[in-house]
């Protein structure tokens, strides 16, 4: 949530970042669209594509999803594996 109480979807922010890569600057964002800088900063931060290889982008957004999942598929691993020896054992 943003500090004037607004919440905004995602493909408000997208739309955002994407003027701003066509030459728009913050100021103008900011004025226009009544977001303020720090907040179009953190989007431009979250949204903006790196180039994994020559056929492969990802957005840091994208790239913590990736990582929560990793995480929670690491989690279920190792509680399979706990499970595996205990029934392995009767």
């Amino acid at each position: 949530m943003s500090r004037n109480g607004k919440r905004y979807n995602e493909d408000f922010k997208e739309m955002i970042v994407e003027l701003y890569q066509t030459g728009s600057t913050v100021a103008d964002l900011s004025r226009e669209y009544g977001v303020t800088k720090v907040t179009i900063y953190k989007w431009i931060k979250q949204y903006s594509e790196i180039e994994i290889d020559e056929n492969t982008t990802v957005t840091k957004k994208e790239m913590l999803e990736i990582q929560k999942e990793n995480n929670k598929l690491k989690e279920e691993l190792a509680i399979l594996k706990k499970a595996l020896t205990i029934f392995a054992d009767k």
